[in-house]
């Protein structure tokens, strides 16, 4: 007899079965057979149907085909994604298991040492998925479902019926960061591959429609490069992301798109989801991300290109015949054409006729958006009248063609027995001035080739921003406008902004350019049926030639228009321009070895002894100049004087705060990821610190100045107040004297003296700033620069070898004074390649040195030099570019440098200059008075002006312009900022003019009212119908006035400015700020 805690185990020895499943009830099984039945009779009745109305039994065999071929590719693409869910689930297993195979199998992390596992995101992504799949699943059902269905009648019932991203997480393979090209930004390639078990269903009701997705694979390398890099939180300025080539994609379609499985619209269904894909996140395509405001997001989205590649396709050798005779037993020859891609650039050359060594000569031209990370793809075929034969493909890394600037050599085609390519790469730069123009136009003449476009002289970028009041439609509706863009025979066109007058198109476009002195742009503006003109412009491209930078940025008036319909853009010109110390390497002869083999036929950064073809390397004759990126020196200087302060807060209190002390006041300033810190003045709330502070900087969009105060303790330093400064309105302003006041406290101001410095190439103007440095005296014991020094580490030659015989790991650093930079390691060499760049504050360059140290890895010293710079005192320009030879190294040891100097200038010198001719010091006294007409400070947060006049009541923005197209004056009050106060509450203020003399106050116009806000926004525009003879003869009587309460019977004046009109341009147009002039003066 069992007890009731006996052993479950024996007791179910001992208990009767149970059944497997409940019994089935009569009725189901019924309805299984019927369905069974029902199968078998719709399987039959196609077979039925074509003999009873007598079609032919082809019919029924393509039907049976289709719904095969069907089968069999749904079989294989589920097959693929359980495999590819299997290998990233297992992939520590399934690469240490087949660790000695074919190296094209590895991932990222194994095949390429400098690209990372980071398997704690992958983690971070595994735990956070299921809170993706709900924010994806509330996105499509609560935003983007509604949109689709109030977008067509058609699709009113249209609903997401399940949205389940899956388990499995999108994984990174690996992640390479590319820090070394670029100081300004972070790069990184991310390694992405997602096998996802995915299912969204979506449902069409009224139609009866079901369709969806199960199950998606994505594997490709994404870039994001962050960037500009900021000294503020959140440290970058935007995120731009993009796919340098077009990522794998494949899809398990349900329901009605079950049809596209089908053999053929399989693959189309793919690539239309690919152009769409590429349309956004493929090169020359960019998703940008801002994260702080005032960034240029246009630009970053649509950068300038890197360069141009002019390609020469010249010859073919060795190629496999495909045209065989009796089946292969005579060998015939083939018909070769080759096929060029950078990214969405294809060119296709002509095709030689029964020939296994072509020559085709054909020269293309391509735009390189991102190096290192572009390649130049080449794949020759046979034609053929049906499907072309394959005859290889070749690959080259396009960043090894920019630092070689010219690649001349024969490369292996892979993938098939035999056969190489000759093609000749140059890296053209772009120049953003127009003096060798006529050079680079003179030395396209000379060159010969097949292809039906001559060579370019230059490339045109255009930034298509928005129109604004195009004209309507008939009946009075708004149009859906769209841009054709041409320049001669090519024409390209714009996305359609539908339902607005008022477009944004934030598009960009590239043209090559022939001849930009000949050459015009041609802009059409159209409704989106192409037929309704909105507006047009040309363009002459040699009014870009006279610009500034080559660059044009601003609105155009469109003709055949409204009188109001304006567009703007901005247009980039660059000459292309081939460096004359490029030297070529020296074409190898075609390789006679096959052809075959992984890794033949390609270029990367990684070569050492193999040249760009895989085979040796010739030696190249090595350049006489240095090639630094375009930026190279182009980094300017900001001087900053700490003067004073005033009415600063006393933080050092007693009794409880009932006696009032003092502050010990200091500043810190942050600038570009620096700080620099006052000393401390005791007990003064009026502290005199009279500190000076340089710093080098690259004028980058976004970038602040932050000026903190703190009262110093024992403990913990207390807040005195903050403020920011733009470091745009610095350099355009140029030298700024004046008092800000602190934010985020109850008093105090600061007294600042700042001044971005102008660069010369003027040796004798470097006497006078000298002489002008020797006589100031700070408290900090700064001495003014005179000059800033750039240097340029390109490369070195005939280092001697380690002690053991082994070639070198050679880094360079360069000392100057006290400051000193290392270079990165280089891989071992006695040639070795740095291509870097280095900058230094330069007190008195007559009497200063700069010292290179050349070691293997920090350690053994391989050469060294020392260089006074009153060398390049003496040089054209004050720029040296050569070679200088080493000391402590080989007779043969030399390395290649650019050193230039630029003589810092101030305006302060001019001022305080040397004394007259008599000896007696006098000279004339002036001091730049900071104008601030100029500056937009609308962005800008916690920013405020004490004027030096104690009757300012603050200003007004004004723009006063003649449009000669609309026969009419027309002035736009833009804001005010730093209005005196009328109240406790501040004010109300208003704007009202009138246009003088006016004695029926015709021309009387007056804004909105803001409420309590001193530093008011109108932005409104008013219109005179005045000739410009007229409008000259005018007088703006400006006031800023508050507006009272409703009972007050008169509106209290905060101040106002008067201004003649013909002391302006008024063709051009003037935008500035004017100062306000309190009632007591």
């Amino acid at each position: 007899m069992h007890t009731a805690d006996a052993d479950p185990d024996m007791s179910s020895n001992t208990a009767p079965a149970a059944p497997a499943s409940p019994s089935q009830p009569p009725g189901e099984g019924a309805v299984s057979v019927l369905w069974s039945f029902g199968k078998c009779l719709a399987a039959l009745l196609p077979v039925y149907l074509a003999g009873y109305y007598g079609f032919s039994i082809s019919l029924v065999l393509l039907g049976l085909m289709v719904y095969m071929g069907y089968k069999h590719g749904r079989l294989e693409k589920e097959m693929r994604l359980k495999s590819s869910m299997y290998l990233l689930e297992n992939e520590r297993e399934f690469t240490t298991q087949k660790l000695f195979r074919a190296r094209r199998d590895l991932p990222p992390w194994v095949s390429f040492p400098d690209v990372e596992k980071v398997e704690w995101l992958n983690k971070i992504l595994q735990q956070a998925w299921p809170f993706v799949g709900q924010y994806l699943e509330k996105l499509l059902v609560e935003t983007i479902a509604p949109a689709i269905r109030a977008s067509s009648i058609h699709l009113q019932t249209l609903s997401f019926t399940k949205v389940n991203l899956g388990e499995k997480a999108l994984k990174l393979i690996g992640v390479k960061a590319h820090t070394e090209h670029d100081k300004r930004q972070v790069m990184l390639d991310l390694y992405l591959s997602y096998a996802g078990d995915v299912e969204i269903n979506v449902e069409i009701k009224k139609y009866f429609c079901k369709a969806g997705v199960k199950g998606v694979q994505l594997h490709g390398k994404l870039r994001v490069i962050l960037e500009p890099l900021i000294g503020d939180v959140p440290l970058v300025g935007a995120v731009t992301m993009f796919f340098i080539r077009r990522p794998k994609l494949d899809i398990n379609w349900t329901g009605l798109t079950n049809l596209l499985d089908i053999p053929g619209l399989n693959a189309m269904s793919d690539t239309m989801i690919m152009d769409a894909i590429a349309s956004h996140l493929v090169l020359p395509n960019r998703l940008t991300v801002p994260l702080v405001a005032d960034l240029h997001v246009a630009q970053l989205r649509s950068p300038l290109p890197r360069g141009v590649v002019r390609i020469h396709l010249l010859e073919a050798e060795d190629l496999t015949a495909k045209d065989t005779v009796i089946k292969g037993l005579i060998d015939g020859k083939s018909d070769p054409y080759a096929v060029l891609r950078v990214g969405t650039q294809i060119f296709t050359s002509h095709h030689v006729d029964s020939n296994l060594n072509p020559q085709w000569r054909e020269m293309y031209e391509v735009i390189v958006h991102e190096v290192p990370g572009q390649e130049l793809e080449v794949e020759v075929f046979d034609k053929d009248p049906d499907q072309d034969d394959f005859l290889g493909r070749a690959k080259i890394d396009l960043d090894i063609v920019k630092k070689a600037r010219i690649v001349d050599d024969w490369f292996d085609l892979r993938d098939v027995p035999s056969g190489s390519v000759h093609l000749r790469l140059e890296w053209l730069s772009l120049l953003s001035s127009a003096d060798r123009l006529s050079e680079v136009i003179q030395k396209n003449q000379n060159l010969t080739a097949k292809t039906a476009d001559p060579p370019s002289a230059a490339i045109l970028a255009v930034y298509l921003d928005q129109a604004y009041e195009l004209p309507m439609r008939k009946g009075n509706k708004d149009p859906s406008p769209m841009v054709q863009i041409s320049v001669q025979d090519t024409t390209k066109e714009s996305k359609t902004c539908y339902g607005t007058n008022s477009p944004v198109w934030e598009d960009a476009f590239t043209f090559f350019i022939q001849d930009p002195r000949k050459q015009d742009i041609d802009i059409q503006v159209k409704d989106d049926d192409r037929a309704f003109l909105l507006g047009s412009l040309t363009i002459p491209l040699n009014r870009l030639l006279e610009s500034h930078e080559l660059t044009l940025d601003q609105w155009f008036q469109l003709g055949n228009s409204g009188s109001a319909s304006r567009l703007y853009a901005k247009l980039v010109l660059r000459i292309l321009w081939l460096s004359d110390d490029a030297s070529p390497t020296t074409p190898s002869p075609p390789p006679s070895g096959s052809g075959s083999g992984m890794g033949q036929g390609d270029i990367t950064s990684n070569q050492n002894s193999a040249g760009p073809g895989g085979l040796t390397k010739p030696q190249p004759s090595r350049p006489q100049n240095t090639t630094p990126d375009p930026e190279f020196a182009t980094e300017g200087v900001l001087r900053i004087h700490l003067v004073e302060a005033q009415n600063l807060i006393a933080k050092d209190n007693f009794m409880g705060g009932m006696v009032k002390g003092k502050s010990d006041p200091y500043v810190k300033i942050r600038v570009a990821g620096l700080t620099f810190r006052s000393h401390t003045i005791k007990e003064n709330l009026n502290p005199v610190w009279n500190e000076l502070y340089e710093v080098i900087l690259t004028q980058l969009p976004g970038q602040e100045i932050q000026f903190e105060l703190f009262d110093k303790d024992l403990d913990q330093d207390d807040f005195l107040g903050r403020f920011k400064l733009n470091l745009r309105d610095i350099i355009s302003a140029q030298f700024i004297d004046t008092w800000y006041t602190l934010n985020d406290v109850k008093s105090g101001r600061v007294h600042l003296v700042m001044e971005w410095l102008s660069r010369l190439s003027d040796l004798p103007r470097l006497e006078q700033l000298l002489q002008y440095q020797s006589q100031q005296s700070y408290q900090n014991k700064v001495v003014p620069s005179s000059a800033v020094l750039f240097v340029y580490v390109e490369r070195a030659h005939g280092l001697p070898l380690k002690k053991n015989g082994k070639e070198p790991k050679a880094g360079a650093e360069i000392t100057f004074k006290n400051v000193s930079y290392k270079t990165k390691i280089c891989e071992r060499s006695t040639s070795p390649r740095w291509d870097e760049a280095f900058h230094f504050l330069v007190r008195d360059p007559r009497d200063e040195t700069l010292t290179v140290k050349l070691s293997h890895s920090w350690g053994q010293t391989l050469g060294s030099l020392t260089f006074p710079l009153k060398d390049v005192l003496s040089e054209p320009g004050l720029v040296l570019d050569q070679w200088f030879s080493l000391d402590g190294a080989l007779p043969e040891s030399q390395i290649l440098l650019r050193i230039t100097l630029k003589i810092l200038d101030t305006q302060l010198a001019v001022c305080r200059g040397t004394p007259g001719p008599g000896g007696d010091g006098s000279v004339e006294q002036f001091m730049p008075r900071w104008d601030p007409s100029h500056l937009d400070l609308k962005h800008r947060s916690g920013f405020s002006i004490i004027a030096e006049n104690a009757n300012s009541a603050g200003q007004v923005k004004l723009t006063i312009s003649y449009s000669a197209d609309e026969n009419r004056l027309f002035i736009i009050v833009h804001s005010c900022r730093a209005l005196a106060a009328c109240s406790k509450d501040g004010a109300d203020p208003y704007v009202s003019f009138v246009l003088l003399p006016d004695k029926k106050a015709t021309t009387k116009r007056r804004t909105a009212t803001k409420k309590r806000d001193l530093n008011p926004e109108f932005n409104e525009r008013f219109d005179f119908d005045f000739t410009l003879e007229e409008s000259m003869q005018k007088r703006l009587d400006l006031s800023v006035k508050h507006s009272g309460s409703f009972m007050s019977r008169e509106k209290e004046l905060i101040g106002k400015f008067q201004l003649d009109l013909d002391q302006i341009d008024l063709k051009a147009g003037v935008t500035q700020w004017y100062d306000l002039v309190a009632e007591s003066t």
